[in-house]
This record gives structure tokens, C-alpha cells and sequence, in this order.
């Protein structure tokens, strides 16, 4: 660090000067107005690499369709599924099902109320479970999620990258040292993740703005846009992918992907990588004998899609194919089936397989016989 953790000058006011703040001029989300850990879990999930924007709908319909979290437990999976779809990151989505289910059995369907225990449910950190505590049962528990990390390193002016393990040590011990002054931990934990959500941004930070600026050591000396120091990321890899939307007697094929994999549970079109010195055709024939031992004759393409994950690009080509022959044996695949097109929107999709299925289905529509 560039300076001490705990410096004097931060032992009085800041956290006094951030709650101030935020109770003058905050904005107004839905899980700001409750105490039920069930529903402030959830929408700490949702908001874990999610813009608050994309949020809002999705949690107003999740906590419609369960309210609760003997509801979510005893949902079909692929129901919970089908309600994320689109909001990514499906890690989350199996995971919060899944210690729904361990609430049920361990703790009588009532959410946990200490640190080691909401720590041991599945798709909960440190960071999650201090928050969750904080706003549900008005406990004391520091925060250091994205926009907590990018304030500290701010305020204490770290000149190392904050994804070194000592570092982040530091920082969790910075920020008990600011929440350590706080009276009211819930309304400071709330202003502090305010602050990096509205002022203090990653890019063009609103120091102008900013009501803690005067204790901070990166706008005292003029480094703010140069903090956090992350190390540089590798170039991200890109693959070309190529799947078939297979049809056989008016049905399509779909598969679900392994629950522990990437985007686990998801349905998809049967393909896979491009390889060397292969046609996106010969992909297409390739991919579908090894994953499900049958022939098929490859047709149009669809449509190409080009998509980011968080560790890799692809862009996605997929075709129309029509089975041939051969007995279907899936290999890669927890579960699988011929839907009719109209069948299609039941299932949860990835965005790029998605994105694949809206444009077929408009084809589909389009050459449907008119009814007199």
C-alpha cells in the first residue's frame, strides 16, 4: 500500500460524512425497502457482475413466482431455469436453488443469522454473507465487493494490484476500519456500495461530487484514474463454434447441458469448435456424430452470432439440418428430447443459443400455412 491501512485521518468522520450522503440522496431499489433475508439474498445474487438496470425486472419476477424459499427449493430447476434466462452468469442461479434446498434441511427454511453459516451455503462469499446480515439483521460485517474495492483503493490510494491475495487481505482490513466508526452499519454498508455504483466509477470518477473526497488519498495527489491497479489481462481467446438446429418429422433437437459445467442446465443445439482446415459444414457433421452417433444432412444457415463470456469470445454459425439415419446415443448431455418449434420457449437457452432459436422460430412462423 502506499499508505498506512488505518490512518489517523480516517478514524473520524467518513463513515458519519458517507451515511450522511446517503440518506440525503440515494436511489430508490426495491430491496432497500425490506429486512427479509430472503429477499435481499437474492437480489445480492442477481447483483454480483449484474448493472442494477438489468436487475429490476428479473427480481420483481423471481420473487413473484417464489416468494419464498421453501417456494424456490421445491421449484423444477429448469422452471428457475427458464426465469433467469438471459441474466447470465447461470452458476448463480443453480447455486441459490441449491442452498435454498440446504436452508430447508439445516435451518428449518429460516435463513441463517451468522457468518460461518450463511458462508456455507452454496454461491455465498465473505462479501455476500456480510451483506446479507447487515441489511437483514442489522449485524456489524465489513463489505469488499467490486464497488467496495475500487473506493478503498481509492481512498487509501493503493499502488499494487488489488487481486494479489495480501492485497485483498489489506483491503478487508480497510474496510473494517471504515465501517468500525459506523452507528448505523446497514444504512453505511448501503452508502459505501452506493458510492462506487454512482461516484466513484470505474472510469470518470465524479470526485466532484464525491462527499467523502476530502479523505481521499488518490484525489489528494492526482492518481484516482490510474486506481484500482489490476495486473494486465491476457488476450482473450476467440473460437468459431458450429451447431445444428436437427429436424426430424416436424420436431427439433434439443439437449441440456451437465449441472456442473459452464452454463450447466442450459438447453442447446447439438456442435461444438471449429477445427483446422474444416468447414463450418464439416464442423456441423462432425460435432453431431461424436455427441450423438447419428448422420445428418446439413442445410441453410440460420444465422451468425458473435458473443462474449467472461474468459472467451465465440461467434456461433448455425444451420438447419435434417436427421438421416443412425440410433441417437448423446454423450455429452444430461437430458434430451424432440420439442415441436411452438415447444421451444419453454426451455432456458444461453444468448447465443437463444438468439438462434428467435431467428428460426421467426422462419418457422413465416412459412407456416395461413389458417382461412
Amino acid at each position: 500500500m502506499h499508505s498506512q491501512v488505518n490512518p489517523p485521518c480516517l478514524k473520524t468522520g467518513f463513515a458519519q460524512a458517507l451515511t450522511d450522503w446517503y440518506k440525503a440522496d440515494h436511489r430508490e431499489l426495491p430491496w432497500r425497502d425490506t429486512t427479509d433475508p430472503y429477499a435481499i439474498w437474492l437480489s445480492e445474487i442477481m447483483l454480483q457482475q449484474t448493472q442494477v438496470k438489468t436487475v429490476l425486472d428479473y427480481y420483481r419476477r423471481f420473487l413473484a413466482q417464489y416468494p419464498t424459499i421453501q417456494a424456490l427449493a421445491q421449484a423444477p430447476p429448469d422452471d428457475v431455469m427458464k426465469l433467469w434466462e438471459g441474466l447470465g452468469y447461470y452458476a448463480r442461479c443453480r447455486n441459490l436453488q441449491k442452498a435454498a434446498q440446504q436452508i430447508m434441511e439445516k435451518h428449518n427454511g429460516i435463513f441463517p443469522n451468522t457468518l460461518e453459516e450463511v458462508e456455507a451455503l452454496p454461491g455465498i462469499g465473505r462479501s455476500t454473507a456480510g451483506a446479507i446480515l447487515t441489511f437483514a439483521y442489522g449485524q456489524k460485517h465489513p463489505l469488499l465487493d467490486g464497488n467496495v474495492k475500487r473506493v478503498i483503493s481509492r481512498i487509501f490510494d493503493i499502488d499494487q494490484d488489488v487481486q494479489q491475495t495480501a492485497v485483498i487481505n489489506q483491503m478487508w482490513q480497510a474496510s473494517e476500519t471504515l465501517l468500525s466508526e459506523s452507528e448505523e452499519p446497514h444504512l453505511y454498508n448501503q452508502a459505501i456500495m452506493e458510492l462506487g455504483a454512482t461516484v466513484c466509477l470505474p472510469q470518470n470518477p465524479r470526485c466532484l461530487l464525491c462527499p467523502v473526497k476530502s479523505f481521499c488519498q488518490a484525489c489528494d495527489v492526482g492518481t484516482q484514474h490510474d486506481r484500482p491497479v489490476k495486473a494486465a489481462k491476457a488476450k482473450t481467446p476467440h473460437h468459431t463454434i458450429a451447431v445444428g438446429v436437427i429436424w426430424k418429422d416436424n420436431q427439433v433437437f434439443i439437449q441440456q447441458r451437465p449441472e456442473g459445467g459452464l452454463l450447466g442446465g442450459l438447453w442447446e443445439f447439438p456442435g461444438g469448435k471449429q477445427e483446422a482446415g474444416e468447414t463450418l459444414t464439416d464442423t456441423v457433421l462432425r460435432e453431431i456424430e461424436e455427441e450423438l452417433g447419428i448422420n445428418v444432412q446439413v442445410g441453410e444457415l440460420i444465422t451468425t452470432v458473435k458473443h462474449a463470456y467472461t474468459h472467451f469470445k465465440i461467434t456461433l454459425h448455425a444451420y438447419h439440418c435434417q436427421y438421416i439415419s443412425g440410433d441417437l446415443q448423446p454423450k455429452a448431455a444430461q437430458a434430451w428430447r424432440w420439442v415441436t418449434p411452438d415447444e421451444l420457449p419453454q426451455y432456458a437457452f444461453p444468448k447465443a443459443n437463444k438468439t438462434v432459436l428467435e431467428k428460426m422460430l421467426t422462419e418457422w412462423q413465416t412459412n407456416q400455412p395461413q389458417s382461412v
